[in-house]
């Protein structure tokens, strides 16, 4: 019978295949105290099953094919990260020796101790590392019990026959969906040898380490799809909707038929798309249009040049320091880092911007957040001013990566004069370190995000500082709206449509205009093609998204005219709530 499950939709497209089913990875855990003569052997327990999951782990990353997506490694090196993190392995040795319980117990405590830290964290992607703490903590546990790999692999199913006849010839390989309650990095490495079509899990969000991958491999994905691994039967046929964020199991012929059709016609648009790789954007009038791409790891930058990108225009540095409680990345390790990635972006200019983390973020183990509100704390360009010696390490690695390529340095968050005062100087101060050292450095164009509704209302100040502007729309929208992203019960209240988020948006680029100074958009408006009409007619000539999303715009706006796009986005911003079928003009 013919149903259908909801869930988020993180990558575009569609895929038809029979459902590969990953059994939930979840070890049942004994609980029992030891005796004091036992704790050192319970500790050690602990420590080869780490040291185990460590070595296959690193056994993953040897054997990984040229062509592996650069997030996989990124994630990898994530998950050994936390096996070594001093919060993990230090509080199970606790639990065994202060509290006397088993090893396995000891662990799993530990891990819903950290949890709950993840749990508060106001940052999205950050918060959906708990899903891989979660992994690393399982796989201990299963080696410590013996337990095999969940994977089940497809069992060939002569009920499907009919199905498959309609979409595929007999001597072509059936395509394959994966279906699982979640995926680790390491689980969809050892899945190399195969091609899946595309993803679903029953958890995660638009930034899980699933729907980074998956769109990274340009392949349909849906998410956070709750009870799909449990509803769906190994070697069943389903359709992945990455559009809609659907997924259809046991489809009809029909139904088949039709997502069949809609599937070519994706690809037929795909082979269109790429065309237009290396084709300048411009608009139908003339106007040069900045493409340009947002990376988190110095290995995404061959990518984001593959793409057809002009650039980087956000670098999202924190993603460096992930993973490092207690030993944050030094200026050399930083400095490499950034090097890596001017080198892979080939010339073209990189934005670095500086680390973004806050209160809620526990990348050093002795932080511990004390404030109500972590969306209002010590986070950003606050958490870096608080902390100058570190903030220093950053600003020398970027200047002396500056040497070797064209960059710009961008601050998070900033909403004071007074901060931007005491940033320029902490830069000024790192600038005569390296002087006084007989370092080499570049120069580099400062810029400075505009994230909140205090910079967008200052703007004409901030110009006067700065090089050029980068707005931040995520962050910008749950301010001027206070929504918070991360409560489901207010997150449909999350619009980029509002008229007060427009005006703001409009009266940056406008102003940047009127002093000829450049104005970047880099949140995920900037990769929406339903907002790329618009944002040209509001006069943006620079955009920053997710590579993946470059082909998709540019179309847009080679097919736009600035001259006919002006006067109807002034409209817009007169008017009240404003729909998103009223932007397909």
């Amino acid at each position: 019978m013919t149903f259908s499950v909801h869930g988020l939709a993180v990558a575009r497209g569609i895929a038809i295949g029979r459902a590969v089913l990953v059994a939930s990875s979840r070890v049942d855990v004994a609980h029992y105290f030891i005796q004091p003569e036992q704790v050192v052997a319970e500790v050690e327990r602990v420590r080869q099953g780490r040291n185990a999951v460590a070595e296959e782990l690193q056994r993953l990353q040897a054997d990984m094919p040229p062509d592996a997506p650069p997030e996989l490694t990124a994630l990898l090196d994530v998950h050994l990260m936390l096996l070594q993190d001093e919060m993990l392995t230090g509080g199970v040795k606790h639990w065994i020796s202060e509290r006397l319980y088993n090893a396995e117990w000891a662990l799993t405590t530990q891990f819903e101790l950290i949890a709950r830290q993840f749990d508060e964290m106001e940052d999205e992607y950050l918060r959906e590392r708990k899903a891989d703490l979660e992994q690393v903590v399982e796989r201990i546990l299963r080696y410590m019990k013996g337990v095999a790999s969940p994977v089940a692999p497809p069992a060939s199913s002569p009920r499907r026959k009919a199905q498959q006849d309609l979409l595929l010839d007999d001597t072509v390989d059936v395509p394959l969906v994966l279906v699982a309650h979640d995926l680790s990095p390491a689980d969809m490495l050892q899945f190399k040898q195969s091609v899946f079509a595309g993803f679903v899990t029953d958890v995660g969000g638009k930034t899980s380490h699933t729907a980074i991958v998956a769109r990274s491999m340009d392949i349909p994905a849906v998410v956070g799809a709750r009870a799909a691994s449990q509803l769906v039967r190994q070697d069943d046929w389903v359709i992945i909707d990455g559009d809609a964020g659907v997924m259809i199991v046991d489809p009809s012929p029909i139904i088949l038929a039709e997502y069949g059709f809609r599937q070519r016609q994706i690809e037929l648009e795909r082979e269109r798309l790429a065309r237009l790789r290396h084709t300048p954007a411009v608009t139908l009038d003339g106007h040069k249009v900045e493409l340009l791409a947002n990376i988190e790891q110095p290995g995404d930058a061959p990518a984001a040049v593959r793409a057809g990108a002009v650039g980087v225009g956000l670098f999202r540095s924190e993603f460096l320091f992930m993973g490092k409680s207690g030993n944050l990345p030094g200026e050399d390790e930083q400095y490499r880092a950034y090097c890596e990635a001017i080198d892979g972006m080939q010339g073209l200019p990189v934005t670095i911007r500086t680390i973004d983390v806050g209160a809620d973020k526990p990348l050093d183990k002795g932080f511990k957040d004390t404030h109500l509100n972590p969306a209002l704390g010590l986070r950003a360009i606050r958490w870096s001013l608080a902390d100058p010696s570190m903030f220093r390490n950053q600003l020398r690695a970027v200047l002396r990566a500056a040497a070797y390529g064209k960059v710009k340095l961008l601050f998070p968050m900033l909403a004071h004069v007074h901060e931007i005062e005491q940033t320029l100087a902490q830069v000024e101060l790192a600038r005569n370190e390296l002087d006084a050292r007989g370092v080499p450095y570049g120069s580099v164009e400062l810029g400075a995000m505009i994230e909140v509704p205090a910079a967008a209302l200052m703007v004409r100040s901030f110009l006067k500082y700065f090089d050029f502007l980068s707005i931040g729309t995520n962050d910008l929208i749950q301010y001027t709206l206070a929504i918070d992203r991360a409560d489901e019960a207010v997150a449909h209240l999350y619009d980029p449509l509002h008229p007060a988020v427009l005006r703001l948006v409009a009266d940056v680029i406008a102003e940047g205009q009127a002093q000829g100074k450049s104005v970047c958009v880099c949140g995920e408006t900037a990769g929406d093609v339903t907002m790329t009409r618009l944002l040209l007619g509001l006069g943006l000539r620079s955009f920053s998204m997710h590579p993946a999303q470059i082909l998709a715009v540019k179309q847009e706006i080679l097919r736009a005219d600035t001259r006919k796009l002006a006067p109807w986005a002034q409209q817009v911003l007169t008017g009240d709530e404003l729909p998103i079928a009223s932007l397909m003009i």
